[in-house]
C-alpha cells in the first residue's frame, strides 16, 4: 500500500479502535434521543473494543518476553561463568563442567536482573505465573466473554421491542457510501499486502491431543483452530486472499441489498454495512476466512430467506465451512414450519452433501469428515480463551454446563417465538451466534463476523412482523409467479 500511497503505514489496532469510535458516534448516536436502544447499542458495539485490543496486545508482549527470554537463556548457555569459555559443542560432560550453583531462572526473565519476579505475576486462583502479556490476554477474553453474555441477553429481549422508530444515520447516503468504499478500499489493500506466515512444523513432542488426533488421520494444526472444512487449510495463500476479500464484499453487499429488499430503506443497508466495516475488529481480523465466509453465507440466507430452497443451501453452506451454523437449524426450520420446510431442507442437505463428496479426494476422509460435522467428543485439553488453564482460565470441565446451556437455548428456539418473522429470525439467528462464543474452545470469542453483521442489520431493521413465512412464500417448488394457488396479495 505504501507503494501507492506516500509513505502509508498500515493503521495500528489502538489508534483505529480510537478513531473509529470517534467516527462511528459522530455518524450514528442520535443526539436527540440520548436514551435511546440505539445509542445503548452503539456503545455495547464500541465496548467490544478494549477485549480485542488487550488479546492482540497480549500476545505481541507474550512473543517479546519469549524472544528475551530466549536471547537470555541463549547467552548463560554460551557464557555460563560470564568468563566467555565456550563449553564444548559435542562430547561427554566431564566433572568439571558440573557446578553446585543452581540455576537461576528468575535472571533470564526478561527486565530483570537479579530480583525476583514481581508478586503481582502471580495468579492466586491458578497458582501459576503469568507474564504480562498472558495476564493482557486473560483479562481480554475474560472482557469478550462479559461482553458475550450482554449481548446474548440484548438480543434475546429484542423480538419484545415492538416499536422501532425509524433513526437514520447523521449522514447522506452518498457520504456514507463514500466512507464506506473508502474503509473496504483500505481494509482489503491490508489483505493483499500480507505476507505469507512461516508454516508451523508439528512438534516432536506432541500432546496426547494431538498424537490422538495424528492417530484418527487428522491434522493437529487444524484440531487446535476448531472443527471446519479441511480444505480451507490446504488452499494457497494468494486464493486464500481472494477468498478474504470476496467474503467480506458479499458481506457488505448482502447488508446494503437486505436494507434495500427487506427494509424498504436503503441508507439503513448502507449504515449498516459502513459500520461494519469502522469496527476495530473488521480491521484486526481482515485476513481470517473462517470468520468471513460462514458470516457472509449467513447473510445471504438471510437476504434470499423468500427462497426456502436458496436459503437452505447458503445455511448449509456455513454449516459445512464450520459446524456451528447448525444449530441455527431449529430456528429456522421452525420459521419454515408453515410453508417452505421441505424446499429449505433439500437446500441444506444438498450442499452438506456436496461438500462431503468435494472431501473424498483428500488424504483423510474420515478425519475430514468428522471435523466438518464436529463429531468429536468435547475438548478438554488445549482451549483458548477464558478455557486456557495456561493463562490462568477456568477450568475446561466448567464448558460442559456452558455447552448443555447452550443447546438447551438453540432446541428452545423451535418453540419461542411463538409466531416468527423476519424480525425474530435476525435477532435470534445473532443470538444463537454469540452464544457460541460463550463455549467456543478456539479463539476464545473473537470469531465475532459470525454476528456481528446480523446483529447491525438487528439494529437497524425496522418493525417486520409482517415478513412471515405465510406471507412472503409461495406453496409451491416453483416460483411463486407460476402458482396458480398462491394469493395475489403481497406483503408491505
Amino acid at each position: 500500500m505504501n507503494e501507492i500511497l506516500y509513505h502509508y503505514n498500515r493503521v495500528d489496532p489502538a489508534t483505529w479502535f480510537y478513531l473509529a469510535s470517534l467516527l462511528m458516534v459522530g455518524l450514528f448516536f442520535k443526539f436527540g434521543r440520548f436514551w435511546s436502544v440505539r445509542n445503548l447499542d452503539l456503545l455495547l458495539l464500541i465496548l467490544l473494543g478494549p477485549g480485542l485490543l488487550l488479546i492482540h496486545y497480549g500476545k505481541q508482549m507474550e512473543a517479546e518476553e519469549q524472544r528475551a527470554l530466549a536471547e537470555a537463556t541463549e547467552t548463560e548457555v554460551i557464557q555460563p561463568d560470564g568468563s566467555g569459555d565456550v563449553p564444548p559443542a559435542t562430547g561427554d560432560i566431564t566433572e568439571d563442567d558440573v557446578t553446585d550453583e543452581e540455576p537461576k531462572v528468575d535472571d533470564a526473565l526478561p527486565g530483570s536482573e537479579s530480583e525476583p519476579a514481581a508478586a503481582d505475576s502471580v495468579d492466586p486462583d491458578a497458582g501459576i505465573i503469568l507474564s504480562r502479556g498472558m495476564k493482557a490476554q486473560k483479562y481480554g477474553f475474560l472482557w469478550l466473554f462479559g461482553m458475550a453474555v450482554i449481548w446474548l441477553a440484548r438480543l434475546l429481549a429484542d423480538p419484545t421491542m415492538v416499536r422501532r422508530p425509524l433513526l437514520e444515520p447523521n449522514l447522506s447516503a452518498g457520504g456514507l457510501t463514500f466512507i464506506g468504499c473508502s474503509l473496504f478500499v483500505f481494509l482489503m489493500a491490508n489483505v493483499i499486502t500480507r505476507t505469507a506466515p512461516e508454516p508451523a512444523a508439528i512438534h516432536a513432542t506432541a500432546s496426547s491431543a494431538d498424537e490422538e488426533a495424528i492417530a484418527e488421520g487428522i491434522d493437529p494444526r487444524i484440531v487446535k483452530e476448531g472443527p471446519g472444512y479441511a480444505l480451507i487449510d490446504q488452499m494457497p495463500f494468494n486464493a486464500q486472499k481472494v477468498l478474504a476479500i470476496f467474503a467480506h464484499l458479499m458481506i457488505v453487499l448482502g447488508m446494503v441489498l437486505i436494507g434495500y429488499w427487506h427494509f424498504d430503506n436503503i441508507v439503513m443497508g448502507i449504515g449498516a454495512a459502513t459500520l461494519y466495516l469502522m469496527l476495530p475488529y473488521t480491521a484486526q481480523m481482515t485476513n481470517e476466512i473462517k470468520h468471513a465466509l460462514p458470516a457472509a453465507s449467513l447473510v445471504w440466507a438471510i437476504l434470499w430467506y423468500r427462497k426456502p430452497l436458496v436459503a437452505g443451501v447458503l445455511l448449509g453452506l456455513a454449516g459445512g465451512m464450520t459446524y456451528y451454523p447448525l444449530f441455527l437449524l431449529p430456528l429456522w426450520l421452525s420459521f419454515y414450519w408453515p410453508r417452505g420446510l421441505l424446499r429449505f431442507i433439500a437446500g441444506v442437505v444438498v450442499m452438506l452433501i456436496f461438500l462431503a463428496c468435494v472431501l473424498v479426494s483428500s488424504d483423510s476422509l474420515v478425519g475430514n469428515l468428522r471435523l466438518m460435522f464436529g463429531i468429536l467428543p468435547p475438548a478438554m485439553n488445549g482451549l483458548g480463551g477464558v478455557w486456557d488453564e495456561s493463562l490462568g482460565g477456568w477450568s475446561s470441565y466448567w464448558r460442559i454446563p456452558v455447552l448443555t446451556a447452550f443447546v438447551a437455548l438453540a432446541a428452545s428456539m423451535a418453540l419461542w417465538p411463538a409466531q416468527k418473522n423476519l424480525g425474530t429470525l435476525l435477532s435470534c439467528s445473532a443470538a444463537v451466534m454469540v452464544a457460541t462464543q460463550t463455549w467456543h474452545g478456539y479463539g476464545g470469542g473473537t470469531y465475532m463476523a459470525w454476528y456481528l453483521p446480523l446483529i447491525l442489520l438487528t439494529i437497524f431493521r425496522p418493525n417486520l412482523e409482517d415478513r412471515v413465512a405465510l406471507t412472503v412464500l409461495g406453496e409451491g417448488w416453483l416460483p411463486r409467479r407460476l402458482t396458480a394457488s398462491v394469493p395475489a396479495e403481497k406483503a408491505a
